[in-house]
C-alpha cells in the first residue's frame, strides 16, 4: 500500500502541552450535531472530488472510501434511533450511497491502470472486510520505543509482499494468515517509526479481520498496543512541530488505523479541528497547502523531494490534491463521526480535549 517517508528531524521534536479546541463539546446531542455537521459537510465535499477525478484516483484512495463507508453505514443505523439527529443521519445515509457507487465504478479504472495491484488487494475494496471497534481503550506511554531506527529501513515493497501472504492473494495460490518468517520478523521489529509502523499495524488489523490466530498473530493485541502507543506519540510530535505538510498524511493514517484499533484517545478535538482546516474547501480535497510562506515552500520542496526517493503508487495532482492525503482524511473524519455516534451524551463539569471511551 501506498507509503511516504517520515522526516526523521519529527522524532527528535517533544510532545506539546494539552491546549483546548475551539471546536464545541459534544456533552449534549445538539453539540453532538454541530460537529457532526462539520464533518458531514467536509466528507460531502470530499466525495464530490473524488467523483470528479474518479478515473485517475487510485486504488488505496477507494480504499480510504471504502472504511468511511463502512463508518457511516454504522453511524446510519445508531442515529436512526435519535429524532434530533435523525436528519444528519439521512445525509450520512445518502453519501455512504454515493460512496458504494463510486468504488463499484472505480474498480473499472483501476482494472486498466493497475490490474495486479487490484487482484493483489482487492479484498480491501470489499463490503465488511473492515471490521469497527466496539471495545476502546487508551494509549499506554510506557510501551514507547525509547529510540526509532532511521525510516530508511523501510521498504514499500517488503510490505506489500507481506500484505499480500497475509491476504493470500498471491499468484501462487497461498492460504490467507501464513506469512513467511520474514515477515514476520519485519511486522514485528521493534523501533520502527513513520510508514514503517503503521505498516506493521495495518498487518495486525487486517489478520485481526481476517481472523488469523495462529504463529506471530496470538500476540496480535500486544504488537496492536505497542504500535499505537507509538503512533499516538508521534502523532504528538507532529502536533509539535506544527502539522508541517509532509507530516499530514500519516498522521491522519495514525488517527485511521488506530482508532479502528480501539484507542479512543486518538479522536482529540483540536486534531479535529487541524484535520478539517487543511481541506481545500473549493476542490474538496486533501493535500500540498498553498506555499504562503518560505517555510511552507521549503517544507513542499522537501516532501517532493522525498516522493522521488521512494516507488509509490500514489497519485499527487497538478492543483496539489492528494489521492492519499484524501484517503486518509476522509478515513480519520469517519472515525471521528463513528465514535460520536457511539459516545453517550452526558453533561460533565470539565471538557477535555479527547473524547473518552464510549460506552459498550
Amino acid at each position: 500500500m501506498a507509503s511516504l517517508w517520515l522526516p526523521f528531524f519529527l522524532v527528535l521534536i517533544a510532545p506539546p502541552p494539552m491546549r483546548p479546541s475551539s471546536l464545541p463539546w459534544q456533552d449534549t446531542t445538539e453539540g453532538k450535531a454541530t460537529i457532526a455537521g462539520q464533518i458531514l459537510s467536509a466528507l460531502e465535499r470530499a466525495a464530490f472530488f473524488l467523483e470528479e477525478r474518479l478515473p485517475e484516483i487510485n486504488l488505496d484512495g477507494m480504499v480510504g472510501a471504502r472504511v468511511l463507508e463502512e463508518h457511516l453505514r454504522s453511524v446510519q443505523e445508531e442515529w436512526a434511533q435519535d429524532t434530533l439527529l435523525q436528519p444528519l443521519g439521512m445525509r450520512v445515509g445518502t453519501l455512504a450511497a454515493k460512496l458504494e457507487a463510486l468504488i463499484q465504478q472505480s474498480l473499472f479504472y483501476l482494472r486498466q491502470s493497475d490490474p495486479e495491484y487490484l487482484r493483489e488487494f482487492q479484498p480491501t475494496l470489499q463490503p465488511g472486510f473492515w471490521k469497527l471497534p466496539h471495545a476502546w481503550s487508551l494509549t499506554n506511554a510506557s510501551l514507547v520505543y525509547p529510540t526509532f531506527e532511521a525510516q530508511d529501513s523501510f521498504s514499500e515493497e517488503s510490505s506489500d509482499t507481506c500484505l499480500v501472504q497475509l491476504l493470500g492473494t498471491g499468484t501462487h495460490s497461498s492460504q490467507p494468515c501464513e506469512p513467511s518468517d520474514a515477515c514476520a520478523s519485519l511486522m514485528t521489529k521493534p523501533g520502527c517509526s513513520g510508514y514503517c509502523l503503521s505498516h506493521q499495524l495495518l498487518f495486525f488489523l487486517w489478520a485481526r479481520m481476517k481472523g488469523c490466530t495462529k504463529g506471530p498473530f496470538r500476540q496480535s493485541q500486544h504488537h496492536i498496543r505497542v504500535f499505537c502507543a507509538n503512533m499516538m506519540d508521534l502523532n504528538r510530535r507532529a502536533e509539535a512541530i506544527g502539522y508541517v505538510y509532509p507530516t499530514r498524511d500519516i498522521f491522519m493514517e495514525n488517527i485511521m488505523f488506530c482508532g479502528m484499533g480501539g484507542f479512543s484517545d486518538f479522536y482529540k478535538l483540536r486534531w479535529l479541528e487541524a484535520i478539517l482546516s487543511w481541506q481545500k474547501k473549493q476542490k474538496g480535497c486533501f493535500g500540498e497547502p498553498d506555499a504562503e510562506d518560505e517555510e511552507s515552500s521549503k517544507a513542499i520542496q522537501y516532501q517532493r523531494h522525498l516522493l522521488r526517493r521512494v516507488k509509490r503508487r500514489e497519485k499527487q495532482f497538478t492543483d496539489g490534491c492528494s489521492s492519499h492525503n484524501t484517503a486518509t482524511a476522509v478515513a480519520a473524519l469517519g472515525g471521528f463521526l463513528y465514535i460520536l455516534a457511539e459516545y453517550p451524551p452526558a453533561s460533565r463539569q470539565q471538557h477535555p480535549s479527547t473524547l473518552p471511551p464510549p460506552r459498550r
